[in-house]
């Protein structure tokens, strides 16, 4: 399906208003978003250096928005899972070609991927070492992100930035908590940016009606949490559900105001409420693409209009691109980028 005719199948977003929380509140992406975090944050210059490096690559480069390939699904979802569409990705070097050839602004992967292939690629695109997992070989299944390595070992392989994943309200969330706030003041100290994957997990937050893994309501509180810990860039799944997912769940910690003022069924909407909760775009906020399915194309750029109309940062797609032949992932990431690089898909 041509982009043309995917804007014109939902018109329905791109003409939506949003009247919750207005744009004139949001710090918006621009060419000048790293001037407003270099002057109001307390970050060192060598990090904003290694974000501006981030900012300044592929085909969104010193634009405000931001293009990642993530491929960590190796460890979260086994390589054979991961990769017997694909088994070229088996190769480190073909994920970092992936990322480079499709024009991103950084490829985030494990310590083992990036490090293999360091020295020949570390200079020609931004490296987003991550730096925790759920190893998934565990049985019963645990909901759980341990440590694969050290900050340290990102910096000398000259990564740009670390990512973790907290998965909070699950029970190991407190550990999960102090060990990646703790990496990520040790990842400042050493000049390098830090993203936090904001992922909700607790089986008490899926109901025989909503996963509210998905809630606005959750998953912007799972945001709050991340930019408190210092992150400079917060990954989140697209919202699903505007639901009180604080009074299902059994917290009770919200007010009625969020569900009746600062949220609709609109996506756009619930999305913004996510970006509200990262200090109205101070700390950008970029979308997860989700899994491979029957219509990435369309679903990857549906996914960028909601995220860049709400006033978020970017996508970061991993899935859709790489479990399909090379030549389609790059064609999809661009896609994906096209949005972004569109006049006509404005801020709702």
């Amino acid at each position: 399906m041509k982009a043309s005719d995917i804007y014109q199948k939902h018109e329905d977003l791109l003409s939506h208003k949003c009247e919750t929380i207005p744009a004139a509140m949001l710090h918006l992406p621009s060419p000048s978003s790293l001037d407003l975090f270099i002057s109001d944050s307390d970050r060192t210059k060598a990090v904003t250096d290694n974000l501006g490096r981030i900012y300044a690559n592929g085909r969104l480069a010193n634009t405000g928005y931001i293009s990642i390939l993530p491929v960590d699904q190796g460890i979260e979802h086994s390589g054979g899972k991961s990769f017997a569409k694909n088994p070229e990705y088996f190769d480190p070097a073909r994920i970092v070609e992936l990322a480079i050839e499709g024009g991103c602004n950084a490829v985030a992967s494990t310590f083992g991927v990036l490090g293999a292939v360091s020295k020949k690629y570390a200079n020609k695109i931004p490296f987003v070492v991550k730096i925790n997992h759920n190893e998934m070989m565990t049985t019963p299944a645990t909901a759980d992100q341990i440590m694969f390595g050290t900050v340290e070992q990102a910096a000398d392989m000259g990564a740009a930035a670390v990512g973790a994943t907290v998965y909070f309200g699950a029970p190991e969330s407190n550990r999960q908590i102090v060990e990646v706030a703790q990496a990520f003041a040790r990842a400042h100290e050493l000049g390098l940016t830090t993203i936090l994957w904001c992922y909700t997990r607790n089986e008490a937050f899926k109901t025989s009606d909503i996963d509210y893994h998905t809630a606005a309501d959750l998953t912007a509180q799972a945001n709050h949490l991340g930019v408190t810990m210092h992150a400079d860039i917060i990954k989140q799944k697209l919202p699903e559900t505007a639901a009180n997912g604080f009074d299902t769940v059994g917290t009770g910690q919200s007010d009625p105001r969020v569900y009746s003022e600062l949220l609709t069924d609109n996506p756009i909407d619930q999305t913004r409420y996510q970006l509200a909760n990262c200090y109205m775009g101070r700390i950008p906020l970029i979308n997860s693409g989700g899994p491979s399915g029957d219509n990435d194309f369309e679903d990857a750029v549906v996914t960028a209009i909601v995220n860049k109309r709400a006033g978020g940062a970017g996508l970061i797609a991993g899935r859709k691109a790489f479990q399909r032949p090379f030549s389609e992932g790059v064609e999809l990431l661009n896609a994906i980028q096209d949005v972004y690089l569109d006049d006509t898909v404005t801020i709702a």
